[in-house]
């Protein structure tokens, strides 16, 4: 059995020793596939150097996440377009398996939509230039992000929507542009609603991920999140569809294979 955590910032914890734990957690438990999105041009060389260190079990993600999208610069963080640049630059110098994360995030300040817009839009087209899946990030945020995405839609579009929390009717709106649902620690909460969602889904729309440090799964939720948590999510999903855990492995990774081409 292989699992794969199409989604983990593990690069976020800095001590090299308790990093080597979460990898050999997850390796324990048989999560041998980390896919790693940064969020900004600072976290690029935290996310490669955890590849370089584990080149076989960890694929590198580049973009610039919605919450980073400043007009302002200031001693934290630059204009966005000077992170688009440099971004851009890192992915000219470095294998990557997909652009992300990028998407609308209006849950912490909708006023940087119109910013948000052309930084994601940007993005998609490095996407499409490249033949690169999109993993996008959508908080309060679908119908901006839906009616891009239909103007953008061509065979060259495609990817994940990272932890996908709405509806049926959002469900089926990702699947008929060609998305795959990015399922996490969420579908374990008793009372997200998501395992309803996810019962009227098919498994080769869905893969997995934890998005750690956040939403861990029960039984660990209000805890920091880890990968090796991964194997709660898919069991999750496993009684949800009354299948083994083995058949959901299977059939998430090789939608992971089909997205990454790795």
């Amino acid at each position: 059995m292989i699992l794969t955590d199409t989604h983990t910032h593990l690069y976020y914890e800095a001590d090299i020793e308790k990093q080597a734990g979460l990898i050999e957690r997850a390796l324990t438990n048989q999560v041998e596939r980390l896919f790693l999105p940064n969020v900004n041009t600072s976290t690029i060389p935290l996310v490669f150097d955890l590849v370089k260190r584990y080149p076989k079990n960890c694929f590198p993600m580049l973009g610039l996440h919605p919450c980073d999208v400043k007009e302002i610069a200031n001693t934290e963080t630059q204009h966005y377009l000077a992170e688009l640049d440099q971004i851009k630059q890192a992915i000219t110098q470095h294998r990557i398996y997909a652009i992300g994360e990028i998407g609308i995030d209006l849950y912490w300040d909708k006023r940087t939509l119109d910013i948000q817009k052309k930084a994601f839009i940007t993005q998609v087209h490095w996407a499409k230039e490249l033949d690169l899946p999109i993993i996008i990030h959508c908080r309060d945020a679908f119908d901006e992000l839906f009616e891009t995405l239909y103007i953008e839609k061509d065979e060259h579009l495609r990817g994940i929507f990272h932890c996908f929390t709405g509806g049926i009717e959002q469900a089926k709106k990702i699947i008929d542009l060609g998305f795959y649902l990015g399922i996490g620690g969420v579908l374990t909460y008793k009372n997200s609603g998501l395992n309803h969602v996810i019962r009227e889904i098919g498994l080769e729309h869905i893969v997995l991920e934890t998005d750690s440090p956040y939403l861990a799964p029960v039984p660990h939720r209000g805890k920091p999140n880890e990968s090796s948590f991964l194997i709660h999510i898919a069991q999750a999903l496993a009684d949800i569809k009354q299948i083994s855990i083995e058949e959901v492995a299977r059939i998430t990774t090789a939608n992971s294979e089909k997205i990454f081409g790795v």
